[in-house]
């Protein structure tokens, strides 16, 4: 079992198990956690630099402890049973335990049904909603043995909005199943005090799959650094169970909750208005 020391910085010596992390929204979020002095663990492909992807889990994890962390990369990919014990298996080695569990890791298709290829389906529901549950599960056991027992998945409330319901549904479906396997897990192993939340933003954040999926670089001048998602997960992460445990939140809310007022300084481009940014999906 891992031990959290809370005197000055909540999250030190906790031990972290995350999906993904090479880039974007996990590796803002693993920085985050590292300023406490973290341990992470992170579960990634990315083995070597690809041409439209910015880092590898290697200069992840380097960031990580340059940011104050310990950080292990484990390459491998979370559609895979092998590769997620070896992840579970190799915090328990180094770090003595998982306190937490970031489910990160998430594949984007936004196709329509009838043009959505049967291989990027089953990507999506293998990584998103598969490899949420299965990550989750395995880590459990040790999770419980620990004081902090949290679980945070980056996916969105469940919106039974037709207008997303019917708008892509493939990834819909995916990402509401990260949102069902987090929740139901989290109620699960309510009583053994695990807490379980999920986390999403109001606007788009600036992250590669915005940039070549969803709208290029226009869109990534009219979206949210990943720092906001980092700065609410890590409040979700130390904020008292009762207030998270079981909720899908939202990122703003999470902070104005905290006391932020401006998120000026989260603008992908300084000075953009909030007005102007674009809102993100499955948000009515």
């Amino acid at each position: 079992m891992s031990t959290v020391d809370t005197q000055d910085a909540p999250l030190r010596g906790a031990t972290v198990l995350m999906s993904g992390g090479s880039r974007g929204i996990g590796l803002a979020c693993a920085l985050r956690i590292a300023r406490d002095g973290a341990n992470i663990v992170l579960l990634a492909k990315t083995d070597e630099p690809h041409p439209r992807l910015e880092g590898t889990v290697h200069t992840a994890a380097a960031a990580i402890r340059e940011a104050g962390g310990q950080a292990v990369a484990v390459v491998g990919d979370v559609r895979s049973d092998d590769d997620i014990e070896h992840a579970v298996e190799t915090a328990v080695a180094d770090f003595g335990g998982i306190d937490i569990v970031i489910n990160n890791a998430s594949a984007i298709d936004l196709s329509r049904s009838l043009a959505l290829e049967p291989g990027r389906y089953d990507l999506m529901q293998d990584i998103n909603t598969r490899g949420t549950f299965m990550l989750t599960r395995a880590a459990m056991p040790h999770l419980l043995l620990s004081e902090h027992r949290r679980v945070v998945s980056m996916s969105p409330p469940i919106n039974l909005n037709p207008r997303w319901l019917g708008a892509h549904m493939g990834y819909t479906m995916a990402k509401y199943g990260m949102t069902l396997a987090t929740l139901g897990i989290g109620a699960e192993f309510a009583e053994q005090g695990v807490v379980a939340s999920t986390l999403w933003p109001r606007t788009t954040i600036d992250t590669a799959a915005v940039r070549n999926v969803l709208g290029g670089e226009k869109l990534a001048t009219l979206s949210r650094t990943p720092e906001i998602y980092a700065d609410a997960t890590y409040e979700v992460l130390t904020s008292w169970p009762v207030s998270v445990a079981g909720r899908s939140l939202i990122v703003e809310d999470v902070l104005e909750a905290a006391g932020v007022s401006d998120f000026s300084k989260y603008a992908a481009v300084p000075g953009t208005p909030d007005f102007e940014l674009y809102p993100d999906i499955f948000l009515d």
